[in-house]
């Protein structure tokens, strides 16, 4: 099944800086992939029109059967349900505990407290911070902070996990602690996986596919792939 699927995408910002040109491609269900590329060679922003945090200037985007590249503003929060978003920064709330940061997540949705609160803690033991509950991010590790920012993007089961760049800001031991946390989501779950990164031993250690964005382009497009990129780009 299709989960993704991008055809003819081009996106050139208003400044007339050209993105992404004629970028097609498929992702499955339960698919782990991911995006590498040079700086400026188009990875985040191809990230981005895949939760609309930008819209194509033309071609069309499904994601989970919704057709981005036409959705209104007003409809984006039908996208977002689909989905989990990971970011490089944690964007964690400095005054809430782990359990708030997540539960947070769930206020949206007007659900039962008993309900919000069964669903927390699932995803807080799934990044296993069972024993952070209670806990501020001033007193976690980055990495520990990362999980709580995973449970946080995990906490409505969304059929796809967006990563974007998840282990910039952390040491080698602490990114592959949050890569297992993120491969347990995609095995135990079934949750596909799309993450941009730079992190050339992650990728080569996991060997999953890597889709290699050049000039905008798909330049390459591998199963269990290989770090590859020209940093001249």
């Amino acid at each position: 099944m299709q989960l993704i699927e991008l055809k003819s995408v081009y996106k050139r910002y208003s400044n007339g800086v050209p993105a992404l040109n004629d970028v097609s491609l498929t992702i499955s269900k339960g698919e782990f992939v991911f995006v590498i590329g040079a700086s400026g060679s188009g990875k985040s922003t191809l990230i981005k029109l895949l939760y609309r945090q930008e819209k194509p200037t033309s071609g069309e985007i499904f994601v989970g059967g919704i057709n981005v590249a036409k959705l209104r503003n007003g409809k984006v929060y039908k996208l977002r349900r689909k989905l989990g978003v990971v970011f490089q920064d944690y964007k964690l709330l400095p005054k809430k505990t782990v359990y708030e940061n997540v539960a947070f997540a769930l206020e949206v949705y007007g659900l039962k407290t008993s309900e919000v609160r069964r669903r927390t803690l699932k995803a807080i033991e799934q990044v296993g911070l069972k024993d952070k509950v209670r806990s501020y991010p001033s007193e976690l590790s980055g990495g520990e902070q990362q999980r709580v920012s995973i449970a946080r993007a995990i906490v409505n089961d969304p059929k796809i996990l967006i990563c974007d760049e998840p282990t910039g800001n952390l040491d080698p031991d602490m990114s592959m602690e949050v890569m297992g946390v993120i491969e347990s989501i995609n095995k135990d779950l079934g949750t596909t996986i799309i993450m941009a990164t730079h992190d050339k031993d992650i990728v080569n250690k996991m060997k999953k596919r890597v889709i290699y964005i050049k000039k905008g382009m798909v330049a390459g497009d591998n199963m269990k792939g290989r770090y590859k990129v020209d940093e001249s780009d």
